[in-house]
């Protein structure tokens, strides 16, 4: 019980946590609460192709500790932020988190010849940007998911889209 409460006490408001920058590849990210640590979604890339067997990486960085980049342990990976894909066509792959397959992302060589990771926010195709997990409780294996926020780019307008799912 102790943990929870210090978990409410600790979340940090979604506008004020870090963006990651300066990873050309880095195509979204991750963050929940009840820390600023973020998950890492990059483009898997050999001479600009997507590896066709594995073609995103997943990993953190963590905020909390140095900034450091470390790659997910096997729960996370197994069972939380790990990402299944498999390939849908000659320049598109179908992918979705191990923890949640009902909603599926697609990684698509887009107008500007750069590979996106597409999404569905309100009924809209958007390039996705970041998600977030507002997490309220729970345990280790079922935390107890508030809502998953989504925000991304409208590729016709560029303006920014934003949605919620609530769980």
């Amino acid at each position: 019980m102790i943990h929870f409460l210090l978990a409410a006490l600790l979340t940090i408001p979604v506008d004020s946590m870090p963006v990651p920058t300066g990873n050309p590849k880095q195509l979204f990210y991750v963050q929940r609460t009840p820390n600023t640590n973020t998950i890492v979604i990059e483009l898997n890339d050999k001479g600009g192709v997507p590896d066709p067997d594995n073609p995103v990486h997943v990993f953190w960085l963590r905020y909390q500790e140095q900034g450091q980049r470390a790659e997910l342990n096997y729960i996370q990976r197994t069972f939380a932020y790990g990402i299944k894909s498999r390939q849908v066509g000659p320049e598109k792959f179908e992918l979705h988190f191990v923890s949640y397959k009902k909603y599926s992302m697609y990684l698509i060589k887009a107008a500007d010849r750069q590979y996106h990771v597409f999404a569905t926010i309100d009924g809209k195709p958007v390039i996705l940007r970041r998600i977030f997990v507002s997490i309220n409780g729970g345990s280790f294996w079922v935390p107890h998911v508030e809502y998953v926020e989504l925000k991304g780019t409208d590729p016709a307008t560029g303006k920014e889209v934003v949605g919620r799912i609530q769980v």
